[in-house]
């Protein structure tokens, strides 16, 4: 977790259909354009040569405006600040871009740049005057110099409406922090260009993306490309991202990261979002909603074609899961339950987008890791999802990856098998005898895939296994609710000592896989110990 919460981060970079930081204002006075600086030669290849030098040398913190000034923009401040989308970047092409201001929980200057064709680049000048502030805002405190943009949004067409008035459907704002609209028009969870050591024993470093150069659309089916600088302490890159806008969003990402200094643990393609509680789990009083997250499992489909699913925890103390692989097919953080009566939420979780890791080559041995950080409340991002090589990361090591982000519903590639749409968590034991205070029961459903076509008659086979423990009445029937296809496996776990346990079931009829494979972690909390 960082000093900025995940509430400011949805707020500030808010859904498409909420009312927008940068929603712009009509000016009866026509502007003459965005200010640029001089023309600079530009191009992909030499943004891979400077990040591999300035991997070389000592690190320089970007530049930051007057931090007192810039300390008193807090949200209710930050929100006032309308950008004038007179003032878009390539107003007349398929996807307007408008810029970022900095504030209380974005403070350090990006530098943004207009590719103008030819291999050259020219910076895009700050100016107050790209802002409706209103009378007295402190933001008219800060000069010109140095910039004061900190992110940017990429917004719909002109056909969507007036150019004051489209939505965006991507944002990039804070460290290497971005975002994207999934299918059901909203955001949620985000992506980073990096993570170093989150979770770890020592404070989390957030490199920040300190330059971008963008290419319109030139067509509503093209990409939006965008060329990002990653900088920090111990680390420089290269990041290309070409942008699509589709039932959601796709981005191709090609990144070439150089360390600066040796890392512990490198966080590669990371996804971060939130998870408080479900169906699963949920402390007594906690809260009025039946569940509150982002995201309710993290979804792999492993290099040897597994498809397993790992509901999420919200434990007590900060747990790290390691799954090793080899070329991994994908991974995603995904939110399955879209039930609007499962939250009852105005904030529309049930609508949040899934967002699923594909890569587009093969990035030999490793590991998912799945990163849970304890909250009582639903305004941090606790979860990671980061893909971390073999081997130790030394200063001066160089890293290529090239992958693909899908912000939607689902895994755009479906197994067709029976998916896992609930874990239940309860007092073990049976009806009318006493509850051994050892034991657990577990319930896990799944749905649909080939159960839904089973002979009348033919019940489903677990496969159960733990890392220690010992099961107990056991059993699988169909969930009485007449929906075709719905089962659940029943168990008791007999519990001893306190380390997290480690769950394992799938459903088979002989040698046929039914089901995808559920993963659990089971934590015995402070209360229950």
């Amino acid at each position: 977790m960082t000093g900025l919460t995940r509430r400011t981060m949805l707020q500030l970079s808010a859904a498409a259909g909420v009312a927008g930081l940068f929603a712009g204002r009509a000016r009866a006075d026509a502007p003459e354009g965005l200010k640029l600086g001089k023309a600079e030669r530009f191009s992909w290849d030499w943004l891979q040569r400077h990040a591999r030098e300035l991997a070389g040398r000592a690190y320089q913190a970007p530049p930051r405006p007057d931090p007192e000034i810039v300390q008193r923009i807090d949200y209710d401040a930050h929100g006032k600040l309308d950008y004038r989308m007179d003032y878009a970047l390539f107003p007349d092409s398929a996807y307007p871009i408008s810029f970022q201001h900095v504030g209380m929980y974005f403070p350090k200057t990006v530098r943004m740049h207009k590719l103008t064709g030819g291999g050259t680049a020219r910076e895009v000048l700050y100016d107050p005057g790209y802002f409706d502030a209103g009378p007295g805002h402190v933001a008219s405190e800060l000069p010109a110099e140095p910039s004061a943009f900190a992110g940017f949004w990429v917004h719909q067409p002109r056909s969507k409406g007036p150019l004051s008035k489209v939505e965006p459907w991507a944002t990039f704002l804070g460290a290497s922090y971005f975002r994207g609209i999934g299918e059901e028009g909203q955001v949620g969870m985000s992506a980073r260009g990096i993570a170093l050591d989150p979770g770890g024993a020592g404070p989390e470093e957030f490199p920040d993306f300190r330059a971008f150069w963008f290419e319109p659309a030139a067509t509503q089916d093209q990409p939006v490309t965008v060329y990002a600088l990653l900088d920090g302490p111990s680390v420089a890159g290269a990041y290309k991202f070409l942008l699509h806008r589709n039932a959601g969003v796709v981005m191709d990402i090609e990144a070439h990261v150089h360390l600066r200094k040796q890392v512990t643990r490198l966080g590669l393609a990371p996804l971060t979002s939130m998870y408080w509680f479900s169906e699963t789990r949920k402390a007594p009083m906690a809260d009025w909603r039946p569940e509150v997250h982002d995201s309710d499992g993290l979804y792999m489909w492993t290099g040897a074609g597994e498809r397993i699913w790992r509901p999420l925890n919200n434990p007590d103390r900060v747990a790290i899961s390691s799954f090793q692989d080899r070329n991994p097919r994908g991974f995603g953080l995904m939110q399955r339950d879209r039930a609007f009566h499962n939250y009852l939420d105005g904030v529309r979780y049930h609508r949040r987008p899934s967002t699923w890791v594909e890569p587009l080559e093969d990035w030999g041995p490793g590991a998912v890791q799945l990163v849970e950080i304890p909250t009582d409340d639903e305004i941090h991002d606790n979860i990671n999802a980061i893909w971390v090589p073999d081997g130790d990361h030394p200063a001066g090591s160089a890293y290529h990856l090239s992958y693909r982000l899908h912000w939607r519903n689902d895994c755009p590639y479906p197994s067709g098998l029976a998916r896992c749409v609930a874990t239940r968590l309860g007092r073990g034991g049976q009806a009318g005898r006493a509850n051994p205070e050892d034991t657990r029961k577990f319930v896990v459903e799944f749905k649909g895939g080939p159960l839904t076509g089973l002979p009348k008659g033919t019940l489903p086979e677990p496969v159960l296994t733990a890392s220690r423990g010992r099961f107990s009445n056991q059993r699988t029937e169909a969930v009485p609710n007449g929906v075709p296809g719905h089962w659940r496996t029943m168990f008791d776990l007999t519990i001893d000592g306190a380390d997290p346990i480690d769950l394992r079931c799938y459903l088979r009829t002989g040698d046929q896989v039914l089901s995808e494979t559920w993963l659990y972690q089971y934590h015995l909390l402070a209360e229950e110990a």
